[in-house]
Parts: C-alpha cells; structure tokens; sequence
C-alpha cells in the first residue's frame, strides 16, 4: 500500500454542475487504471475524470450543492483526503442557456408580472433586466446573502423572492446607468405583455408549434390502431370474455367431479379406519417415542387396548403383542431417564405419570426420588474430590490457586483477570455446594412433596416419609459438613475420625489466604439457607444450616479481626517518618491514620457480612462466649498498634537506625545551627528514605504518635464501635491505654537517657578548660564557656524537640534542667569552698545565669539543687562582689539575647530580663 491521495489545490473553486475542474496535489495514482474514485461536493465524477499525472486530474462537476471536499480514491493508496473545498451552485436555465444537465419540465407558473407562461421556456430567461454578466466572473458570498435576507431566494419564480438578493447575486458588480436602463427595458417588457392575443400568439410561437406537432402525432397512431384492430376494437374483447367464460365453467365442472370422487374415497377410509388404525400402531409408537411425544404414545395405547382388547381374532392378537412390545421398551426408556441425572421437577413429574399410565410395576415416583438424593450426594461428593484435588496439585507446584472449569473458559479470552487466578479452591468449592443446594434440593423436596400428597397419582408405601426425612436430613448433614471441614475444621474436632475422614481432609497449609474470602463464603452460604428457608423444611434440617451459619460468622469475624490485626503489626514497615504537622495536636506520622482506616475497615466488613443478622438467624453479640472473644480479638488487634510503636522506637531495627555521631554531636558548639534552622531539621528527617532520621527523633516521633493515640484515636476507635452497633470495648481500650502510657514512660527515658548523658558529661570538661581554677580566678567580665555551652546544647534539645512536637518540650526539658541542676550541684559540692573572691564571683554568676535562663522550665527539685550549689559556694559579703556579679549578668544578658528567647514560656510576652 502506498500513501494516500491527498488535494492540495482545486481550479476554479465554484462553479454550476458540469463545469470544467482541474484538480491538483499528489499521490493522485500512479497510472490511470489506479484512479477508482473520484467525489466533488458528495456527487461521484469518476466517469468524467481523466487522469493526466499522479499530481493532476481533470474532471466535470455534478450537480452538488454548497460547499463540500474532494475526496480521490486509489487502489495502491486507498481513500484520500483534501485541503480544499469546491463550492457547487444551480444557475437559473433560460432557453438560450447551455446546461450539462437535464431541466425537468415543471408545472405551469404564475410569472412575477402576473402573466402564466405555457411551458417552461417560456417563464424564465437569462436575465430579465436584459443585462449581460459574462464577464463578471467574481459572485458574491452565499453565506452573505443568507444573513442580510434570512428567508429569501433569489429565485423569480419562488415565493419568498427578494429582490435585493437577485441584484447582489447577479449584478453586485453592475453600474447604477445599467441598472436603470434595465428597469427601462423590463417595463417595457412588460408593457409589451400586455398587448392583445397577437403579440401573445408571437411571444408563444414555439409551444403552439410543439402542441401542433403533438396533435398530428396523436392523430397518425389512431389512424394505425384502425387499420389493426378494426373500426370496433370491442368485438375482438367480447369473444375473449365469451371464451374465458367457457373455460372457467369446463374448470368448475373438474372440480366437482373430484369432489365427488374425494367423498366417495373418504366414505371407503372411515369405514376401514378402525382397523387401519391397529395396524399402524406399531410404527405411530415407534416414531412418537423418537420424537418424545409420549403422551401420544400412552393415549393410543389406552385406545388400542379399549378396542381389542377382548378380541378373539389372530391377526389382531398379533398386532396387539408387537404393540406391547414396543410398551416395554418405553417403559424401560423412561425407566432409564428417570434414573439418569435429574431434569427439571416438572419433566420428572411427567416421566413418573406416564411410567404410572403405562402400569410399571414397582414405585417409580420413590425411585425418582431416591435417585435424586443420590445423584445430589454424588455430586457434592465430586465437588470436594475435584477442588481437594485441585488445592494438593496447587500446593505441590508451589501455591499456584486453580481455576474453576468457568474461570479456564473465561481466562482463555481474557488473560488479565487477577480475580480468576486467585480464587482459592474452598471457595470454589463453596460455590459450587451452595449453587448445588440452592438448584438441585428444591427440586428434590419438591418431588418428596408431591409424592406424599398424592399429586403423582401413586400409592404411598408405609414409613416412606421418615425414609424421606432420613435422606432429607443426610444430604443437609453431608452439605454442613463438607463445608466445616473446607473452612472451619476446628469445628469437627468432637465428631469421630471416621465421620471427618468421610468429610475430606484438607491440607493445613491451604487456610492460609482464605481469610478475605470469608465473606463471600458467608454470602454464598446465606443465598442457600435462603432457598432452604422457602422451602418450609423440618426445624432439624434448617438448624444444621444455622448453625453452620453461626459458627462461619464467628470464624469469619475472628479471622477478620485477627487479619486487621495482623495488618496494624506489618505497619511498621510503612512507616515513613514524614511528619504531618497541625496545630492541635503537634505532628504525627501517617500511622495512626493507618491504624484507624485498618480497623474501620475490618469493623465494617465485620458488620455488613458478619454482625447483621439475616432471616432466622441468631444476633452474634447475643453470646456471651463470642462477646468474650471479641473483646480479646478487639484487644490483641489494638495493642498490634502499641507493638508496632514498640518497635519502631526501641526495636533492635531502630537503635540500628542511629547513626554514630549523634551522641558526640550534642556537645559540639555547631549543634545549635544545624538543629537551629528549620532547613536543616527538615534535611536530618529526610536525608536518607533508606535510613531514615536519627534514633533520637524517631523517639520524639513515636511519643507524639503514642500521645495522639491515647488522646484522639481511641477515643475516634471508641466512636466507630458505637457507629458500628458493637458493645463498649472498655475493657480492651484501658489495656491499651494502660500498654501505652507504659511505652510512653519508656521511650521517654530512652529519650532522656540518650540526650542526658552528653549534655551532663560536657559540663565539667568544659568547665576547666584552658586550665581555669577556682581559687586562681581573676576578676570576671562574662559567664564562663561552660555556660554557653551548656544552653546552646539545651537549645538544640528543645529544638529538635519543637520541631516534632511542641507539647513535649514540657516533658523533656524539665526532666534535663533537673539533671543539669543536680550536676551543677555535685560539681560545686565537690570543690569544698575552695574559690578566692574573684572566683566566687565568677561561680555565682554562673548559676545565676543558668537559673535564670531555664526558669521557665525549672522545677521544685531543680531549684533546691541550684540552691545546694549557692550553698557550696562562699557567700559575697561586700556590695563590690555584688555588683560585679550583676555586671556579668547584665553582659550575659545583652550577649546571649537571641539564646535566651528559646526558654522563652510561648504563654507570656518576652520581658526584658529575657
């Protein structure tokens, strides 16, 4: 196939039918035979087209109308396209004027001046003004006149005629001094109109002459007609009829004489009907048991036997036993079919009425019915063999789920179906025992029904109907009991191994997965009861079901449960530490939404497929067994959450976590920038997606995580249980609070522990550096480095603290000021007063730095341990010492401004000694 056609160029672009178009543009065809359309304005050219060359082809416009593409069709490029329009118009026909066209003649009109033309060359002209237009070749716009005379034509002999779009049509482009002489030139025109039947005879020449021509046309075919058929053509048409007549009487008189001879015929037949009837007996049975009409069969039986059924004479008697013959064989047909797989209640129902006509002996209505119930047994029986079958070939080639027959047939045209290919085969095998319950057993009690209500016409033996109950109450015990032992085979723990041998023994490994499939279990299995409950079975037949029912809602609810909690225990691997910030709660991570959507989930699967109670079943709730175990199964999916916390905070994977300078970095005086800056937190939580944040920040994260939780989502976890119509889980929601205000504590003091331990070990080393003592001191001017140290450490605690969470700086920062305090303490007691007066000085300007820095987040136990630390200090006795102390502090003070706004309480403005 080569490229299409494609039009790029049309000359001219307008024009009436028939006019001259040159197309251009390329791939037009390659020789001329490969030219096979060509289409202007919808109207099919190609027999006036001639081709010139692949680029060129020339044509004759049909008669289209408006606007339209040319469209070039080939065979090595198929249908084409074009870029350019042809836009076709129909010019008004005058008698002088060529048309490559045929005018239809069109009735007579009345002429606008009010005369009536007589044909139609005589109501139109080429213009009636009597100006030429040749040479004007520009025509104005269509859409134009469409729009400045909505409505309008510019056609003369058209009703809605308008003058002004006949001028712009045909003489846009004419000089006023010629359109005033062609007004002067159709007044006189029309004057001339006017004149007497003379001039109207000479303006009409022509049609006169062609009336004339017509009349000695019509007068030369009469003359022959005569000379043909005579002066009366009508005698010839009478003799016709005359011999019609004739033939049709010799027509009737046939039939009557068949008719005749058909009476007599039929008279000979009725009387030899009878015994006609016995001889074909034989081959009417054979054709109607053939066609499965036997109910024809079983009536000309009875009539045979009505009518010879005493006869004496030999032939009849043999006829009479080829007859019977052909009985047996039917009744063992029907005998054969009543045993094959059953058909519908009511093809059944027939079978056994005709084998009850025909006289079988025996009880075929009980053998149907036996029949049934086995045919039922075996096919439950060959449900659980092919799908047992199915799951250990499965489980040998490594857990590959098989497919049902439906699902091979369906895959095989449409291979994207996950569904098909994850159905396990106790699911499969659910569906099928329901569908089989649901479609084969009404019909099997139906038939027992009809059987003991006479409505088959049968004799009912003794002990039949507890015989019947006997397969009744089999069936529906086979049907529960393959069920329990499929998905539930806790459940047959207490019946003998020989009775769950005979309900098959499925493979442990194939619960597994089988738990979102529970409720579509359920489901399958409610649709049956369904179906048994219409069916007004016995209370005993019924409770075998409901309790089936019962017991898979239980397990059902349990592995639903068991499964959410499960979920919330793996969800510590998708945690991401990405901090969602607000301004209520601080920020948290996306695990207690997690956590929420889990258990929402699980508790409205749970009450949609599970807690509501259908026709004739037992509200779940209403045990007190299944209360106990779904407050376990509530608490043990719950405290998965606190595990997960756990884990993600003081799990071995966490401490791995952290990386190896954390604990060195407190103490280096670059801290405070890194943790100072919002950018630069925001990179030390996100620098490594593998890695994550530091173990410190993992902790704070995990305590705000675990106060959202005891705060926002127990209480929303509370709410959903009453949403959802379960009993108040108090008791499970107080263990879990209770577990997680122990992790609390515990993360807390790892927390603690990691960032107390380097801030305290700092303070003495510190403290003496460049050989600094005590007792040497010279004349203070600024707190020691020690001291700046110290706060710019606990700067870049509460920093990090903040930006995680600002409700726990109150935890953390008193709890580290403490054990600063009860450092200083140590230090100060460990000197034994051993401080000159400068170094006095220097000591309690120093502890009246710190104090006063941290004072919003002291405690009572910090301020007795900065107290001891005044106390082992000697006291300054002179106002000299005492204003050099309050030097220092006001230097402190106007240096480290900045530092000191961080201990700043956010509840109260900042004062000046801040």
């Amino acid at each position: 196939m080569g490229p299409p056609p494609i039009v790029t160029g049309v000359s001219p672009k307008e024009g009436p039918p028939g006019t001259r178009v040159t197309v251009r543009g390329e791939f037009l065809g390659k020789t001329p035979q490969d030219l096979c359309g060509l289409t202007i304005c919808g109207c099919d050219c190609l027999l006036s087209a001639e081709w010139k060359s692949p680029n060129k082809i020339i044509a004759r416009s049909g008669p289209g109308k408006g606007k339209g593409e040319i469209v070039v069709t080939t065979r090595s490029g198929g249908r084409g396209t074009s870029t350019v329009e042809f836009r076709g118009y129909h010019e008004m026909i005058g008698p002088m004027k060529e048309s490559a066209v045929w005018v239809e003649e069109a009735p007579l009109r009345k002429m606008w001046w009010g005369r009536r033309g007589l044909t139609p060359t005589t109501y139109q002209h080429d213009d009636p003004l009597g100006i030429s237009i040749e040479g004007v070749e520009q025509k104005f716009p269509e859409e134009g006149l469409h729009k400045l005379f909505p409505g309008g034509s510019g056609d003369l002999s058209s009703e809605n005629f308008a003058a002004g779009w006949f001028l712009l049509e045909r003489h846009h482009a004419t000089p006023f001094d010629d359109l005033r002489a062609g007004l002067a030139f159709l007044r006189r025109k029309v004057d001339g109109q006017k004149e007497g039947q003379l001039s109207f005879i000479k303006s009409n020449v022509g049609s006169v002459m062609e009336q004339l021509d017509t009349l000695a046309q019509l007068k030369e075919r009469f003359e022959e007609d005569v000379e043909k058929q005579g002066q009366d053509p009508t005698v010839k048409l009478e003799e016709a009829i005359k011999e019609s007549m004739l033939e049709a009487n010799k027509l009737f008189e046939d039939v009557l004489s068949r008719r005749e001879r058909a009476d007599a015929t039929r008279s000979a037949l009725a009387v030899l009907q009878r015994f006609r009837f016995l001889f074909g007996l034989p081959g009417a049975i054979e054709k109607n048991i053939k066609k499965g009409d036997y109910d024809a069969v079983i009536n000309d039986y009875a009539r045979v036997i009505n009518l010879f059924g005493n006869t004496d004479v030999l032939v009849f008697k043999k006829v009479l036993a080829e007859v019977e013959l052909r009985i047996a064989q039917l009744r063992k047909l029907l005998h054969h079919r009543l045993e094959e797989a059953p058909t519908t209640l009511e093809a059944q129902k027939k079978l056994i009425r005709n084998l009850v006509h025909l006289e079988e002996g025996g009880d075929p209505a009980w053998d149907a019915i036996t029949c049934h119930s086995r045919h039922l047994t075996t096919t439950m029986i060959h449900c659980r063999d092919t799908n047992l079958a199915q799951e250990q070939a499965a489980l040998e080639e490594g857990g590959k789920t098989p497919k049902s027959s439906k699902q091979k047939s369906t895959s095989s045209s449409n291979q994207s179906s996950d569904w098909q290919t994850s159905v396990p085969a106790r699911v499969l095998l659910t569906e099928e025992l329901a569908d089989a319950i649901s479609e084969r057993f009404p019909d099997f009690w139906k038939l027992g029904q009809a059987y003991f209500t006479g409505e088959l016409q049968v004799t009912v033996v003794p002990g039949r109907q507890q015989d019947f109950k006997k397969l009744v109450l089999a069936a529906i015990s086979l049907f529960s009991g393959l069920l329990r032992a499929a998905l539930m085979p806790h459940t047959l723990v207490k019946t003998s191994a020989a009775e769950r041998a005979s309900y098959g023994v499925w493979h442990s490994k194939g619960m597994e997965g089988l738990g979102p499939w529970l409720p579509h279990c359920l489901r399958a299995l409610r649709h049956a009861y369904s179906s048994l409950i219409r069916l007004d079975l016995p209370s005993e037949a019924l409770d075998i079901v409901a309790s089936l029912i019962f017991d898979l809602r239980v397990h059902c609810m349990s592995t639903l449960l068991k499964q959410a909690g499960e979920s919330i225990r793996n969800l510590h691997t998708q945690e991401s530490w990405n901090i969602q910030f607000d301004g209520e709660h601080g920020g948290i991570t996306h695990l207690p939404a997690e956590c929420e959507r889990v258990v929402a989930e699980a508790l409205q699967l749970a009450k949609d497929s599970v807690l509501l109670a259908e026709q004739r079943e037992t509200l779940l709730l209403d045990s007190d067994v299944v209360q106990r175990d779904l407050n376990t199964l509530i608490q043990n999916m719950l405290l998965g959450f606190v595990e997960v916390l756990d884990k993600l905070a003081l799990g071995s994977d966490a401490m791995a976590g952290e990386s190896p300078g954390v604990s060195q970095m407190i103490g280096s005086p670059a801290i405070y920038q890194v943790r100072g800056t919002d950018s630069a937190l925001d990179k030390g939580r996100g620098k490594d997606k593998e890695s994550g944040p530091a173990w410190e920040q993992r902790l704070l994260s995990v305590l705000s995580n675990i106060e959202y939780t005891r705060s926002i989502l127990l209480p929303r976890i509370a709410d959903l249980f009453a949403r959802y119509q379960l009993p108040a889980q108090t008791g499970p929601l107080a263990a879990v609070r209770k577990s997680l205000a122990e992790l609390d504590q515990r993360v807390l003091d790892a927390y603690l522990e990691q960032r107390s331990d380097p801030l305290v070990g700092t303070i003495e080393p510190s403290m003496y550096i460049g050989n600094f003592n005590w007792h040497t001191a010279l004349k203070p001017v600024d707190v020691r480095p020690y001291v700046k140290e110290l706060l710019t450490n606990l700067i870049s605690v509460h920093a990090e603290v903040h930006s995680i969470s600002p409700c726990l700086v109150w935890r953390v920062l008193p709890q580290l000021v403490e054990t600063v305090a009860e450092e200083l303490a140590r230090l100060m007691v460990c000197l034994d007063k051993k401080f000159n007066v400068h170094g006095t000085q220097q000591a309690c300007a120093d502890i009246a730095a710190i104090r006063e820095a941290v004072t919003v987040y002291s405690t009572p136990t910090a301020e007795a341990f900065f107290e001891e630390a005044l106390e082992a200090i000697p006291r300054l006795s002179d106002a000299q010492g005492k204003r050099n102390v309050e030097d220092v502090l006001n230097n402190f003070r106007s240096r480290m401004r900045l530092q000191l706004m961080c201990f700043r309480d956010p509840k109260t403005p900042s004062t000046k000694s801040v």
